[in-house]
């Protein structure tokens, strides 16, 4: 997602926006291997920092991570 101040807001179920995020921050420095071993802690991380975001870590749970992680590999395969 860009930083335009009129982009909509991103929630947690937003998996496939989120997972674009995180392919337009990080590109092709994380491949699926990598993308599947990073640890929650830090993915939460990274997630609550992007842009438009407007959910908290009181919010995200293990089952939303997962999907987020799934949804990045997906949005990685796309772009290769």
């Amino acid at each position: 997602m860009n930083d335009d101040k009129f982009a909509l807001p991103i929630h947690w179920n937003d998996y496939e926006d989120i997972a674009m995020s995180l392919y337009e921050k990080f590109g092709d420095d994380f491949g699926e291997q990598k993308i599947y071993r990073i640890r929650f802690t830090e993915l939460l991380d990274w997630v609550l920092s992007l842009p438009n975001f407007k959910g908290t870590r009181e919010e995200s749970n293990e089952g939303h991570l997962e999907q987020i992680q799934t949804a990045w590999v997906y949005e990685w395969r796309d772009n290769q």
